[in-house]
Order: structure tokens, then C-alpha cells, then sequence
């Protein structure tokens, strides 16, 4: 079995090549990173279809911008990582305006957002299992509750600001979002832990 420096010492040389244009090393990068980085593409696109979609993209970016990958700035895998990551969010970014959840739009970005780039893969892995608790506990709140919480939390609009933008009493928006939270926590511990 490779070592985890031996395989990313593998992973740059490959890197290199393809910054020369050379067919065959990319294969061989597509050949040892494809599935890795299509489970990855696909914990947090949640559909098989967008996630082939993404890692066709991927793969071109990475073709097209392996002249720029530097070592000293991130592991090839990371690097490889931050690109499904942001490839995926774009297309999440499009689905939004194409479709929305229970009429609702839930806020993926802010959910993607809490996997930074230098995560390790177990972190991010953890991290859109909460995201995906998180998404299916938002789905149990009302449809007027769900706006409330994500207006405030997700988009950092402050109680008065929710209320006016709703039109409904500050003192009504308070109580929603605070029964909101219990249901929220409640669901969350249920749920995941």
C-alpha cells in the first residue's frame, strides 16, 4: 500500500506532465483520482447525474490549469478537491434560480461555505453529513419559519430586517426563529448524534 506522501509525490509529477500537455499522464491521474473525487462530487451534490456532470468539468479544469498548480500552496489532491468543491457550488449556484426545495430556497452556499479548503477529506466528508442533517431538519419547519431562520442566519439579517422584509411584527419574527432553533437543535441531536 502507497504512502499518503508517496502517493501525492505521484499525484505532482503527474501534475507536471499534464502542464506539458501529456495525455498519458493525465489518464493515469484520472485513472487514480476519479472515483475519490466523484464520491466527493456527489456527498455534496446528493444526485449521480450532477455529480458525472461536475467531474467531466473538473477534469477539464484540471487539464487546463495544471500549468498553475504550485506545490507549495496545496497537496494535489486539495488542490484537485478545491475545484470539484467549486465546480460543484457553481452548479448548485445555477440550480437555485432553476428549482427550488418545497417552494423554499435553502441556502447551499452557506452550507458548502463551512467546508474550507484546507479540510481534510474525513472533515468535509463530516462536515456534509452535518450539512445534509442540517438540510433535511430546515425541511421540517414551516414554510414562513424556514424563510425566518435562513434570512437571519444564513444571510445575516437581523431580526428587524427579517421582520420588515416578511412584514410581520418584530416580536412574531423573534418567536419563530427562537422556536425554530429548538426544533432545529432537537432535530439536529436526534438526527446525527
Amino acid at each position: 500500500m502507497k504512502s499518503l506522501s508517496s502517493e501525492s509525490d505521484q499525484l505532482q509529477i503527474w501534475l507536471y506532465a499534464i502542464a506539458k500537455e501529456d495525455k498519458s499522464a493525465f489518464r493515469q491521474l484520472y485513472d487514480a483520482t476519479s472515483s475519490k473525487l466523484f464520491g466527493f462530487a456527489l456527498r455534496i451534490l446528493q444526485k449521480r447525474e450532477l455529480a458525472e456532470e461536475v467531474i467531466q468539468e473538473s477534469y477539464v479544469s484540471i487539464w487546463n490549469n495544471a500549468v498553475a498548480y504550485q506545490t507549495a500552496l496545496s497537496a494535489p489532491m486539495t488542490w484537485m478537491m478545491t475545484i470539484v468543491r467549486n465546480k460543484a457550488i457553481d452548479l448548485l449556484r445555477r440550480s437555485q434560480h432553476e428549482t427550488a426545495i418545497e417552494g423554499e430556497d435553502f441556502d447551499v452556499e452557506f452550507v458548502l461555505s463551512m467546508t474550507g479548503q484546507d479540510s481534510s477529506p474525513p472533515v468535509l466528508m463530516e462536515l456534509s453529513q452535518e450539512a445534509r442533517i442540517l438540510s433535511n431538519c430546515m425541511l421540517l419547519l414551516e414554510a414562513k419559519q424556514r424563510q425566518a431562520v435562513a434570512m437571519a442566519y444564513f444571510h445575516d439579517l437581523s431580526h428587524g430586517d427579517v421582520a420588515q422584509q416578511m412584514a410581520l411584527p418584530v416580536g412574531t419574527v423573534k418567536t419563530w426563529i427562537r422556536r425554530s432553533l429548538d426544533k432545529l437543535r432537537l432535530c439536529m441531536t436526534t438526527r446525527g448524534r
